[in-house]
C-alpha cells in the first residue's frame, strides 16, 4: 500500500483555513476550532495553500502510516442502509459513533488512535480494495492508525463552548440561560 498516491485535499485545508486561530486568545474567544500551530505553516497561510497543493501533489499512503504497526480499515455494505436513511446517513452516523467507542477504548489503554481519510479517497479507495481483496460493495468509511506512542503527545490548548453558545429554549433564537441554578 506504500505505493498508493493520495492526494492532498485542497478543499479540506481551505475549509479547515476558516477554524484556525492563531493565539491561544483568539481560540478562547472564539470557543471552536484549532490552533494553527497544529498544522505545517504553509497550511496556515491560505497565500501559499495552491503553491503546497501543487508542490506535495500527492502523497503515498506510506507516509500516512509509517511506524504505524496496525492499520485497521473499517469498511460498509453500501447496498444496505438503515431503514428511512436516504443515502445511508445513519449507517455512516452509527459507523462514527463505533469509530469514538473504539477511540475512547483505545485511550484507556494508552494506545494512540488516528483517524485517517486518505484511504476513502477515491483513486486510494479502489487500490486498497485491490489489494485487500474487498468486493466491490463495500465501501472504505474510515481507516485508522494504532500503536503506543513513543513519545508523551503534544499538549494543544482545547476550549469547549458553552450551553448557551447554541442551545435554544422552547423555540429556536431563545437564548435564555439553559442550567439555572433552582
Amino acid at each position: 500500500m506504500g505505493n498508493i498516491k493520495s492526494p492532498i485535499s485542497e478543499e479540506f485545508i481551505r475549509e479547515n483555513y476558516q477554524r484556525l486561530s492563531f493565539s491561544e486568545n483568539e481560540l478562547l474567544q472564539k470557543k471552536v476550532g484549532l490552533l494553527a500551530t497544529m498544522f505545517p505553516p504553509p497550511w496556515t497561510d491560505p497565500a501559499k495553500l495552491d503553491k503546497v497543493v501543487r508542490k506535495r501533489g500527492a502523497r503515498s499512503l506510506q507516509e500516512t502510516i509509517q511506524d504505524s504497526p496496525t492499520l485497521l480499515i473499517v469498511i460498509y455494505d453500501s447496498r444496505k442502509r438503515a431503514p428511512a436513511s436516504e443515502g445511508d446517513v445513519l449507517g455512516i452516523m452509527s459507523l462514527g459513533c463505533e469509530m469514538e467507542n473504539m477511540a475512547l477504548m483505545a485511550q484507556s489503554l494508552g494506545i494512540s488512535f488516528h483517524i485517517t481519510s486518505a484511504f476513502s479517497a477515491n483513486a486510494a479507495e479502489k487500490k486498497v480494495k485491490r489489494i485487500l481483496d474487498i468486493p466491490e460493495n463495500m465501501k472504505i468509511a474510515f481507516a485508522c492508525r494504532l500503536g503506543y506512542p513513543t513519545a508523551a503527545p503534544t499538549k494543544y490548548l482545547r476550549v469547549r463552548r458553552d450551553l448557551e453558545d447554541f442551545a435554544h429554549d422552547n423555540q429556536f433564537g431563545n437564548k435564555q440561560r439553559m442550567l439555572q441554578d433552582p
